[in-house]
């Protein structure tokens, strides 16, 4: 490939308390674009990721990305995690009209004309795993989380929900995402075992979420009969905290190591070949993978790397993504997933116990949500 390289900025923090999740969204992309480069790149030009270490930090990611544009002339990005780096991002993105494409799950109630949003909205996670929760383990609920914007919205819905079925709720507590200390979450712990709750609602993310399981643990708690569920945890959190720590809870996900589909087999074995058979793939790591082949298909459409163009012909695309056939909304930005269940096992992996027949409509400010399109493989819902 002689001609000039599509050049791409990557926003994935090596360092703070969101490393271990960013690393793993940093090596889907790098992943998607070997591939891409080794079939012949963007009709003929390759990929090129220029990254930068935000340091888990919100204002940082702004900086870098502002940096990128007007040092690099960078108009495509890939990365952000929570959604506070989101939010410090999106007018940055907008001044300048770039487009960035974020990976991650979040709480909805936002759409911005220069994001593409390819994680879950809280009709794909956060609605099916309240719901399943209470149907299954009761209506007491306990609800913890990090200090910012995504578990305040999340258990914002998650009350609304409690509240119509009957529920109560017994707190909602929050700890700071960066310093929060294993005895905080002891000391949860020891109001869990006061007002027993059926269930721990988790918004817990990043390095202490270790904190937290260790607590649970620690307090003796059965997770066969009063579990944590979670929208955060997944498999990169279980490998790093200790698979005995996450062994038993339930959370929700768009993705699951554990999909049974030739692709996903196929597509971890080309990933292991690549980073290392020690190496575990998780929901974000999937969205970050899917979205950078979805970016070189709508350059490729539009026949530039016009923004707007690229934007133009982002509407509608599809992609055979690990978990299932994926496709971008023209009308919102966000994307069409399915919606899965699983509980945590002994290897560190998800047993799944519901999934959806195929991907779900986003639906970002939670209008309708709907359980309608629910199968177990015993053909139930949840």
């Amino acid at each position: 490939m002689v001609d000039q390289a599509i050049r791409i900025g990557g926003l994935f923090s090596d360092t703070g308390v969101t490393a271990a999740a960013e690393g793993s969204t940093l090596r889907g992309a790098q992943f998607a674009i070997a591939q891409i480069n080794a079939a012949g790149g963007v009709a003929g030009r390759p990929l090129e990721l220029i990254t930068r270490n935000p340091d888990s930090t919100p204002a940082l990611y702004a900086l870098h990305i502002e940096s990128l544009i007007r040092d690099e002339q960078l108009r495509f990005f890939f990365g952000c995690y929570t959604s506070a780096t989101r939010k410090a991002a999106l007018p940055v993105v907008e001044r300048y009209d770039a487009l960035l494409m974020y990976p991650v799950y979040y709480e909805g109630f936002e759409y911005s004309p220069n994001i593409i949003y390819t994680g879950a909205t809280p009709n794909h996670n956060a609605l099916p795993l309240g719901s399943y929760m209470l149907d299954h383990f009761g209506n007491r609920v306990l609800m913890i989380g990090s200090e910012y914007v995504y578990p305040y919205e999340t258990n914002r819905l998650m009350s609304d929900l409690l509240y119509e079925r009957g529920g109560t709720k017994l707190g909602e507590y929050y700890l700071p995402l960066k310093n929060a200390r294993p005895e905080d979450f002891a000391k949860l712990m020891a109001k869990a075992r006061e007002l027993k709750p059926s269930f721990i609602f988790s918004t817990v993310v990043g390095e202490t979420m270790a904190h937290l399981y260790q607590a649970y643990a620690d307090a003796g708690f059965d997770p066969a009969v009063m579990p944590i569920a979670s929208l955060t945890t997944s498999e990169t959190d279980i490998q790093q905290m200790g698979v005995h720590l996450g062994a038993g809870h339930i959370s929700a996900a768009t993705y699951f190591q554990s999909v049974d589909s030739p692709l996903n087999h196929q597509t971890i074995a080309q990933y292991r070949d690549m980073f290392g058979q020690h190496q575990v793939t998780d929901r974000c790591w999937e969205a970050s993978y899917f979205q950078v082949h979805l970016l070189a298909q709508a350059i490729l459409r539009a026949g530039s790397t016009d923004v707007e163009a690229v934007l133009h012909a982002m509407g509608g695309l599809q992609f055979e993504a690990p978990q299932g056939r994926v496709q971008i909304d023209a009308h919102n930005h966000h994307t069409y997933l399915f919606s899965r269940i699983g509980r945590a096992n002994a290897d560190g992996q998800f047993d799944i116990l519901y999934e959806s027949q195929s991907a779900l409509k986003p639906d970002p400010y939670a209008i309708a949500p709907n359980f309608n399109d629910w199968t177990s493989p015993a053909g139930s819902r949840p």
